[in-house]
């Protein structure tokens, strides 16, 4: 699939608002209607990003980062204080008109489809709102029916679609008209395990195929390691990271851990020496080194008779010395390595923000 033009351009992307603190009380009241004090919020400050025709990103932050209000920025739901955004060569607010047809929006906790009527019918409107023609309407119902199995629920009422079937109707509407760019906002939000790979295969059939352009924000972080092979990492308004998921992993999946399964629980006795032999391999590191092992927490930890683990900072212990010190002291009947989850990862970037990149090394 070649990926070689922009179709998503925001440089020095901004959005502030002003906000007035309510003083309490009546006279607080009384205060407010003659003096307000204001705040400059500042939701999105200087965000810049390319997105290129056919790519799957995840775009996600925690509450409050500024992740909605640029997806409304972009959807041309919002003007921009400043900054300059263009998407599929329209500027999103002041061609909104024509730009709306040329993208495709789903909100998890909102529909486009009408609530009183059958699925079908909701359908049947937005060909003819959209200029779809029959060849093609039917040509795509017949590919979305495939992957999300329609067809049981197009003559039911959306108010008696369950969340997952909804959702799956609010994705087949919003591709009606084979937009070439897709906004999501929480898709998998609530939804079963299910529901949640049903509409997962959904998009990977529709973005090779169509080459449509997906942003994804999302919360279900399973969704970006299922989907994106890029994601954007936005916090108090600002792009933290910008780059691929392998790429993150490498730089701050510091924290590695080896789970051993013994042979038997004669194995036990023999613990405490392996913990001793851990402990003098640090030794041999630097001073500092070796400073950095202990806080970070290099340590055995007995799960049970028949299991035990360690967690260790990789970068400054490589994997196969610590397995070489693992088959001289004991013998094991499983070994199980397991790098630091893109969960534990993107929570120590919520936490500490750009703090999180200080000091990383390969």
């Amino acid at each position: 699939m070649q990926m070689n033009d922009t179709i998503v351009h925001v440089q020095d992307l901004c959005k502030f608002f002003r906000t007035f603190k309510r003083r309490e009380g009546v006279l607080g009241a009384v205060k407010d209607l003659f003096v307000r004090e204001q705040r400059l919020v500042k939701a999105v400050d200087h965000v810049s990003f390319d997105i290129a025709r056919g790519e799957m990103v995840g775009y996600i932050g925690p509450n409050g980062a500024g992740k909605s209000t640029t997806i409304k920025m972009l959807t041309g739901i919002l003007v921009p204080t400043e900054g300059e955004v263009q998407v599929n060569n329209f500027v999103p607010h002041r061609d909104r008109k024509h730009y709306t047809r040329s993208i495709g929006v789903v909100f998890g906790q909102r529909t486009q489809l009408w609530w009183d009527i059958a699925v079908i019918e909701s359908f049947k409107l937005l060909r003819r709102i959209y200029d779809v023609s029959e060849r093609d309407f039917d040509a795509r119902m017949a590919l979305f029916n495939d992957i999300l199995r329609l067809n049981d629920f197009l003559h039911t009422p959306v108010r008696k679609l369950s969340l997952g079937e909804r959702m799956r109707c609010d994705l087949a509407a919003s591709l009606l008209h084979n937009p070439p760019l897709l906004f999501l906002d929480e898709p998998t939000i609530g939804l079963d395990v299910v529901a949640k790979e049903s509409i997962r295969e959904f998009l990977k059939t529709i973005n090779p195929e169509f080459q449509t352009t997906i942003l994804l924000t999302t919360h279900d972080l399973a969704d970006i390691e299922e989907l994106c092979r890029r994601i954007m990492i936005i916090d108090q308004g600002k792009i933290l990271f910008d780059g691929s998921l392998e790429e993150i992993k490498r730089r701050l999946g510091k924290i590695n851990q080896i789970t051993l399964y013994l042979k038997d629980r004669s194995e036990q006795a023999k613990i405490a020496a392996l913990n001793a032999s851990l402990a003098l391999l640090a030794q041999t590191l630097s001073a500092g080194a070796a400073k950095q092992m202990s806080a970070n927490g290099l340590h055995l930890e007995q799960i049970d008779d028949l299991k035990c683990r360690i967690v260790y900072d990789r970068r400054l212990i490589p994997t196969e010395e610590i397995l070489r010190q693992i088959v001289n002291s004991l013998e094991v009947r499983d070994i199980l390595i397991e790098e630091e989850s893109i969960e534990e990862i993107v929570k120590k970037i919520y936490t500490e923000g750009r703090e999180a990149f200080v000091g990383e090394r390969a």
